[in-house]
């Protein structure tokens, strides 16, 4: 009998004895992966940790499969609390288990901690060459991210329902990402003579390249070049607009108005590093169709949040970063198109997770569609 039909099987009759000796069910993959999502969500309001520890015991299951499953269960019964959860994060192959409501000065010692304790159960239980056979990972939520590294901060494992496409989401995914290929090449293609217009006029009226390249943060939290059209003057302090974005961030911004606007705005007004050109490039937003480069490489999309700078994602909430985690950044959102800078930014990210969460075809063609007129009234832009 395989490997994965032991396995299979076990979901339904193994259990778990905790400390008071009520038997607990292992989860299987589906409802595990729907618990640690769930985990994650707790986090966000409580603000204390949880670590995911897997263990590869595929090796292990080789002989007297069902003895040794049941050897390693038990053993594991041994290191967990109530308040924990077990289950198979890949049934057959890989157990998990959550270890829950941690906090946050212990999260230098808490790994240590629970690998000793979990090696030890398992060591005391198991064979030496069993023991062996087990190879062990593990990560803590929320994760520490550094953008300084191009590598993506946050870990699949502890994303399982980012990762597994729901029914009809592979559709979806690719025929965005063909939407995505054509309408930014025929963007670039259609655009050269206005780009060309656009780099002699920087050129004309500012030292400098034409271009502005800048490390955003995409989805996942991958790091990737970004480009713009030149819109301020060269070796300008970015510290008026990060001092900004922090104040935004933790709504301390006074909702300013603009000439000739009937509401205000959410953003940096009058800001003294930006050309006179550039001030009608960010008014007609035509300094971002560079991105359409960015779109065509993959690392942005036509529709989706749009893409965030680290010294930005640095003053996040737990729970704003799910506006890079759970879509691809784009050109254009549903922030651009219903609210753009008059509404504030824990607004804006609602506007970006709620697209996140009910985003379509025709949803994508809604925004796409409504974007030239949002752009032409220059709602919120300034």
């Amino acid at each position: 009998m395989p490997v994965r039909s032991i396995a299979t099987a076990a979901l339904a009759s193994s259990s778990l004895p905790t400390a008071s000796g009520v038997n607990r069910s292992v989860l299987n993959e589906e409802s595990f992966s729907r618990a640690i999502c769930l985990e994650r969500k707790r986090t966000e309001r409580s603000q204390r940790l949880f670590v995911l520890m897997l263990l590869d015991v595929s090796s292990v299951l080789v002989d007297n499969k069902e003895k040794t499953l049941d050897k390693i269960l038990s053993a594991l019964s041994l290191s967990i609390r109530e308040t924990d959860v077990a289950g198979w994060h890949k049934n057959g192959t890989v157990i998990g288990i959550m270890f829950t409501e941690i906090a946050n000065d212990a999260r230098k010692s808490i790994v240590s901690t629970m690998l000793l304790r979990v090696n030890g159960v398992l060591y005391s239980n198991l064979t030496f060459e069993q023991f062996n056979q087990i190879s062990i990972s593990h990560y803590i939520f929320p994760e520490e991210w550094d953008h300084d590294v191009l590598q993506r901060p946050s870990h699949p494992a502890l994303y399982p329902d980012l990762s597994t496409p729901e029914n009809g989401s592979d559709f979806f995914s690719v025929a965005k990402r063909t939407i995505d290929v054509i309408g930014s090449a025929l963007g670039l293609l259609i655009g050269a003579p206005l780009f060309l217009i656009i780099a002699l006029a920087i050129k004309l009226s500012s030292k400098g390249p034409v271009f502005f390249r800048q490390q955003r943060v995409g989805q996942y939290g991958t790091s990737f070049v970004f480009l713009k059209f030149r819109s301020m003057s060269v070796d300008n302090d970015c510290r008026i607009h990060r001092d900004y974005v922090r104040a935004l961030i933790r709504g301390r911004v006074e909702h300013k108005s603009t000439t000739g606007a009937h509401q205000g705005v959410y953003k940096l007004t009058k800001d003294p590093r930006v050309t006179r050109i550039g001030a009608l490039l960010r008014r007609t937003s035509l300094d971002e169709l560079p991105q359409l480069c960015n779109v065509f490489k993959g690392e942005m999309s036509l529709v989706g949040p749009r893409p965030a700078i680290p010294y930005e994602v640095e003053a996040y909430e737990l729970w704003h970063r799910r506006r890079v985690l759970e879509a691809k950044p784009g050109l254009t959102g549903l922030w651009q198109v219903k609210g753009r800078s008059r509404v504030t930014f824990d607004d804006m990210v609602r506007l970006d997770v709620r697209y996140a969460m009910t985003r379509s075809l025709w949803l994508d063609i809604e925004i796409l569609m409504g974007t030239p007129r949002a752009v032409i009234l220059g709602e919120g832009a300034c």
